[in-house]
C-alpha cells in the first residue's frame, strides 16, 4: 500500500463539499465493472480502509468467522449487537438489507463511530438515518470491492456507490483526514420539501 499523505483538495464552500483525490489506483476501489450481484449478506470491509480509519473499540454487527479484527471487540449475528451495550468508537458495516436504520440509528444515539453503508441517498432509511443525523459523510470515488469472509477480494466490484458516515465531530475529524478518495460533507442543514 502507498504511504499515507494529504491528497490534494478541491472546495466547493458553497455546497460545503470537499473532494478528496488520489493521483494513485490500486487501492481495492474498483471502476464500473461487472458489479457482485448480492448472493449472501456477510462482506468484509477492505482492510486498507480500516486501516486509513485508525482503531475502533467496538464492532457490533462483526462476522462470527472474520480474517482479521474490525475492533477489539466484536458482536456478531450470535450476539444480537443491537441488544448488547455499545461503548467507545464504534464500527458498523452493517447488513445492507432494509434493517441498515436499525443499526445507523443506535449509532446516533451512541454519537461515536463510522459506518460504512451503501449511498442511497434518495431511500426512506438514508433520510431517516443518515441525513437527518449524521455528523459528516465521505462518499467514495469509486466502487469498493469487499472481501469474503476467508479474507479473499470478491471478483467484482460492490455494484453500488458506497458512504463512510460519522457520528460525532472526532469521527468526522478522521474522515476529513484519512485519505480516502472522494467527497467530504459537514455541516449538513437538511431541511424537508413539501408537496404543496
Amino acid at each position: 500500500m502507498p504511504p499515507l499523505r494529504d491528497p490534494p483538495r478541491r472546495v466547493w464552500p458553497l455546497l460545503g463539499v470537499r473532494l478528496m483525490e488520489r493521483g494513485t489506483r490500486g487501492l481495492g476501489m474498483g471502476g464500473h465493472h461487472e458489479p457482485n450481484r448480492g448472493q449472501k449478506d456477510e462482506w468484509l470491509t477492505p482492510p486498507w480502509v480500516l486501516e486509513r480509519l485508525g482503531s475502533f473499540d467496538l464492532d457490533p454487527c462483526a462476522p462470527v468467522n472474520r480474517p482479521w479484527d474490525t475492533a477489539k471487540r466484536h458482536y456478531t449475528i450470535e450476539d444480537d449487537g443491537l441488544a448488547q451495550p455499545w461503548s467507545g468508537r464504534v464500527w458498523c458495516n452493517p447488513p445492507y438489507g432494509p434493517d441498515f436504520p436499525r443499526w445507523l440509528n443506535r449509532l446516533a444515539d451512541h454519537g461515536c463511530g463510522t459506518a460504512l453503508i451503501f449511498a442511497r441517498t434518495e431511500t426512506a432509511g438514508f433520510f431517516e438515518a443518515v441525513w437527518q443525523r449524521c455528523t459528516a459523510l465521505l462518499f467514495l470515488k469509486g466502487r469498493l470491492f469487499f472481501h469474503h469472509v476467508d479474507g479473499t477480494r470478491a471478483a467484482h466490484n460492490s455494484g453500488a456507490p458506497s458512504v463512510l458516515v460519522a457520528y460525532g465531530e472526532d469521527d468526522a475529524r478522521v474522515l476529513s483526514r484519512c485519505g480516502i478518495e472522494g467527497a467530504f460533507c459537514a455541516g449538513l442543514v437538511v431541511g424537508g420539501v413539501s408537496d404543496g
